[in-house]
């Protein structure tokens, strides 16, 4: 018998932590899996995410990568900057509540910022990944 996807637990958990945090929302206007056209900078998506095995003697484990971006119109990454920290104070080895599964580890693996080159190049997205280990309950 084989495990289940961690892919939607995890993606529920991260969702959750991150929309109720108060400080995170107070600076951005959202966080999504599908982005309204009217939605109104600076926000979050939740983006790409693999998942490999991670199986132990007599048991099933998952390592989950999930990739969130930041999306902001400030002029320069500082604002981006501000938003990546809170969600990796949030994220980074800290425990999740993952439906049907145990929480092992959360651990932040890299962050990039980069500038939209499409005119009028004011958009600025800083993507960044999770590996969230897990292991069958």
């Amino acid at each position: 018998m084989t495990a289940p996807t961690a892919l939607g637990p995890v993606q529920q958990a991260v969702y959750a932590r991150l929309t109720g945090d108060a400080e995170l929302k107070a600076l951005i206007t959202g966080v999504y899996d599908y982005v309204p056209e009217d939605v109104v900078f600076d926000y979050v998506t939740i983006g790409e995410a693999t998942e490999i095995p991670d199986n132990r003697h007599g048991g099933f484990g998952r390592q989950t990568t999930i990739t969130l971006h930041v999306w902001t119109r400030y002029r320069g990454h500082s604002r981006g900057h501000r938003i990546t920290a809170r969600i990796v104070e949030l994220l980074d080895h800290q425990p999740l509540t993952i439906a049907g599964l145990h929480h092992v580890s959360t651990r932040f693996e890299f962050a990039q910022t980069l500038t939209d080159p499409e005119p009028p190049g004011d958009i600025r997205h800083t993507p960044m990944r999770f590996r969230i280990e897990t292991e069958q309950e």
